[in-house]
């Protein structure tokens, strides 16, 4: 088995809704196609023409080079690929986009992986530890009535039958926390004790002292953990937030390396790391950050907010992982989030996600989503 063909599509869906923070709406996929007529796929949580370019560009010099020549011709098999991928672009960048790059290529290698081997990813991870996951989703913006609140969090029950909810902070919040701790416990009297409340602060508190003035509010709702506090530079801050006692998750908004999440842990004080597969090097660099993890005793609950191939990478990652973990589902409006595969990864009503078991990720394109999103290609063939 070898690579004869790498295709990078930039998809996007013009909307409104793209300025905000949402990567659904523009997207980079990747499918790598072998002389076997196997095609693997995977995605990128970064910025598509950049993507582009690392991948099909020519090479500067050997530790500089575009990551479709280190792929073609190559057997996806092969253990030894993520590290010389790395090695090709560490010139470019050890940290950042050459990860995203990294991230979206592994995923397509373990794809075709799981095919040759006719098993689901998470058999090549060590094996299913459980088939389902519980699945939570963000609500943003928030409402700014209790009343909306309510309907709100009852949507997110009935109609999408999540689990849990994530509540994005932003920064009027702040203005009037009273308010904005009425609100937060109309959330959880529609939650009930039984389910989870989580806040991601979403980088709206600059300084620790910003973003321990809604602690209270969140010690009184029992918020599960509060997600990226910090700008994640400010590691002298998050230890002092930590010290607190709410467990912080981090890593979703920038973090893309092991040595990061280890210093987030150590300096930082996180309790949970949340890694995008897309953008830490995949499973590879996936499985890195979780035995950092386990080592400190540490939690793990991937971030995912593009479509369902991210989706269907952290199902599989999730029901091998040590620990059950929630599912994030991406909750965003963008089509690209429902059309880019073929297979729709439902939450059940009892609010679980089942895990693929077919062969590889178990997802697969959806060649009317290519036509109808791509705005453009790049192709690499032996």
């Amino acid at each position: 088995m070898k690579i004869t063909r790498i295709e990078t599509f930039h998809l996007r869906h013009e909307d409104p809704g793209i300025s905000l923070f949402d990567g659904s709406y523009d997207d980079c996929v990747v499918r790598l196609t072998t002389d076997t007529g196997h095609a693997g796929i995977g995605e990128f949580e970064s910025f598509p023409a950049a993507i582009q370019a690392l991948i099909h560009g020519p090479d500067a010099h050997n530790h500089a080079r575009g990551l479709a020549g280190v792929l073609l011709g190559r057997d996806p098999r092969d253990a030894t690929l993520w590290d010389e991928l790395y090695a090709a672009c560490d010139y470019v960048g050890r940290r950042g986009l050459a990860m995203h790059a990294l991230g979206g290529l592994d995923l397509a290698l373990w794809d075709l992986r799981g095919q040759a081997a006719g098993e689901p990813i998470h058999a090549l991870l060590g094996g299913a530890k459980r088939t389902r996951l519980r699945a939570y989703g963000t609500i943003y913006p928030m409402a700014r009535t209790e009343d909306g609140v309510t309907a709100q969090v009852g949507d997110a029950l009935t109609r999408l039958h999540l689990s849990a909810v994530k509540f994005a902070a932003d920064p009027w919040w702040m203005d009037d926390i009273a308010q904005t701790t009425r609100l937060l416990r109309a959330a959880r009297a529609v939650l009930g004790p039984e389910r989870g409340l989580i806040i991601d602060a979403a980088l709206s508190y600059q300084t620790k002292e910003e973003g321990l003035k809604l602690y209270p509010a969140y010690r009184e709702v029992g918020i599960l953990f509060l997600e990226a506090p910090l700008p994640l530079d400010d590691m002298d801050g998050h230890a002092a937030m930590a010290a607190h006692g709410l467990p912080l998750g981090v890593g979703d908004l920038g973090l893309t390396h092991v040595l990061e999440f280890i210093e987030a842990m150590d300096r930082g004080g996180a309790t949970i790391c949340q890694p995008d597969i897309t953008m830490v090097g995949g499973f590879t660099g996936l499985q890195k950050i979780a035995a950092a993890a386990k080592a400190r005793g540490k939690r793990v609950i991937t971030h995912g907010y593009k479509t369902n191939i991210e989706v269907a990478a952290n199902l599989h990652f999730l029901a091998a992982h040590a620990d059950e973990e929630l599912l994030e589902f991406s909750t965003s409006k963008s089509p690209l989030r429902w059309e880019t595969t073929n297979e729709l990864l439902p939450v059940a009503p009892d609010g679980f996600v089942t895990v693929p078991m077919r062969p590889g990720l178990g997802v697969t394109l959806s060649e009317a989503a290519l036509k109808k999103f791509t705005r453009s290609v790049q192709v690499a063939q032996l």
